[in-house]
């Protein structure tokens, strides 16, 4: 349980998960209202961004957004790999915590001397290179974080996705949802984690996440590397079966979000019994697997796996003896633009 195996003050990074509750809770869903009404008339939206500000904030909100079927075409793509698309009559959404990340800014340079008017940000600071690029910006509540790798902010802005596509397709739920999703978030953070699998993991060779494309396991492999320093991968829905179980190894650990469970058999079939790792669910049921298993909520359970996943992290980064907040190479900012 993370709130009780330390003080709060002694990592930022825990104080800042824990803050991502609060994120949650008192976040203005009104404030997507300008951006929504604009973008709606365009009726394509391209979410970008680098890293924790893209994987989980967009792509959670894309998931949603296809699973209902509203008719905004709603996709994403990194920053550099934008540059090379036409762009002319889609809304574009620069998510950046810094607002300096240099792929988004020449993106915005370009599509701005292009006179594209539709260029929203999402930026954590106030006055930032990015937000003066911008038509239109929004700037995080949640303040800056403590710890390299981002945790409140990646809620804040995954949040703030999740309204925008709601309100663009004119199906606004969350208001009423977001006290309840807070307890539920904080509920997973403070689930016990078995010290057997804190252990399993802190001394594994590498840890695959598996799951949906909807950013959780996708993030959650970035915060691995961070978190614990560990060799991390992603391995989209179920390709851990489809052939790279040939290179793993007895000492690795799958930790799979929210196991289809038709495909359970098979994951234990190939991965357990035949190369003799260790496979770890993280679900609202109890799986063929050790599970972490979480409060079900729903359309909104992918922020509850979100925080299940950093508390298993952070548990096995404190098996490790390693200072948490600080990874030696990580920089807050990955690539800062200069000019």
């Amino acid at each position: 349980m993370i709130k009780d195996r330390l003080p709060y003050s002694k990592y930022n990074l825990i104080t800042d998960m824990l803050a991502a509750a609060e994120a949650i809770r008192s976040f203005d869903v009104s404030v997507v209202k300008q951006a929504a009404t604009g973008i709606a008339s365009t009726g394509k939206l391209l979410m970008t961004g680098e890293g924790s500000s893209r994987m989980f904030p967009a792509k959670s909100a894309i998931a949603h957004s296809r699973r209902n079927g509203w008719p905004c075409i709603v996709t994403t793509e990194a920053g550099r790999q934008s540059q090379e698309y036409r762009l002319d009559d889609w809304a574009v959404l620069g998510v950046s915590n810094s607002g300096r990340t240099a792929e988004v800014i020449r993106l915005f340079h370009g599509l701005k001397a292009a006179g594209n008017p539709m260029r929203y940000s999402l930026t954590a600071m106030p006055d930032s290179t990015l937000e003066s690029l911008a038509t239109s910006g929004h700037v995080l509540k949640c303040g800056k974080e403590g710890a390299v790798a981002a945790t409140k902010s990646v809620v804040e802005q995954a949040i703030y996705c999740r309204a925008l596509v709601e309100s663009i397709a004119g199906e606004e739920t969350l208001s009423g949802r977001l006290s309840s999703l807070a307890d539920q978030f904080l509920a997973a953070l403070a689930i016990p984690i078995d010290l057997g699998i804190a252990k399993k993991i802190a001394h594994s060779g590498s840890i695959y996440f598996a799951g949906r494309n909807d950013g959780v396991a996708e993030e959650l492999t970035l915060k691995t590397n961070e978190i614990t320093r560990k060799r991390g991968d992603y391995l989209e829905g179920t390709y851990a079966v489809h052939g790279i179980e040939e290179s793993m190894q007895a000492n690795d650990v799958v930790i799979w979000i929210d196991p289809y469970q038709e495909s359970e058999q098979k994951f234990y079939d190939v991965l357990v019994k035949g190369v003799g790792m260790t496979v770890i669910a993280i679900s609202s049921r109890p799986t063929l697997f050790p599970t972490i298993q979480i409060p079900d909520a729903g359309d909104l359970s992918c922020f509850i796996q979100l925080a299940a996943g950093w508390n298993l992290l952070v548990e096995a980064g404190l098996q490790l003896d390693i200072n948490i907040d600080k990874p030696e190479r990580a920089r807050k900012v990955g690539n800062e633009f200069v000019g």
